[in-house]
């Protein structure tokens, strides 16, 4: 294997929808690189001015963390594909702006689950934002609830089976998760 094509080997998951709003518009961005930082309602990802969304967030400094199902696949992979600067990716891909409670960025109707997020900090030389999410929700009534996980090749991965190994961590995990 090229080592140009490692991080294949670790992408993160799941892939998910990143919102923002500039003060005039809704925007959203797909985002593969991902990362739960610690047991807190941290998170971390990673973009840059390449990306319509990133101006946004380096100014609104919040976001809504969406994350899609399977079913989903076609819209991700699109508004990933396009430009927010000369389309409505909600309108495009037939999604539903929510209000938000704590953020102006709308949460996804469609998606799983959402989580409102605050930039806490931006590491410029990477590009990162951490993120303190402020307000989680989650659809119970939603049948289809495997999330999708990029390879990073264009492919994907589909969640599977859940496997139970609580009782055997439960002597390792810190008080209170």
């Amino acid at each position: 294997m090229q080592i140009s094509k490692a991080f294949t080997l670790l992408e993160p998951g799941p892939v998910v929808l990143v919102t923002t709003y500039d003060g005039l518009r809704n925007n959203i961005m797909t985002i593969s690189w991902t990362m739960v930082m610690d047991f807190t309602p941290r998170f971390a990802i990673t973009t840059g001015p390449w990306n319509y969304s990133y101006t946004a967030l380096r100014k609104s400094r919040e976001c809504v963390i969406a994350i899609p199902t399977v079913d989903l696949i076609d819209q991700v992979v699109g508004v990933g594909t396009c430009c927010g600067v000369d389309t409505d990716k909600f309108e495009k891909f037939g999604l539903t702006p929510v209000k938000g409670k704590q953020v102006k960025s709308p949460l996804i109707k469609e998606c799983l689950a959402n989580i409102e997020c605050k930039v806490i900090d931006i590491i410029e030389k990477h590009n990162i934002f951490v993120l303190h999410g402020v307000a989680a929700y989650f659809d119970d009534s939603r049948k289809e609830k495997r999330t999708i996980h990029a390879i990073g090749d264009g492919t994907f991965v589909v969640d599977g089976r859940r496997l139970d190994r609580r009782k055997m961590m439960q002597s390792k995990l810190p008080d209170g998760v």
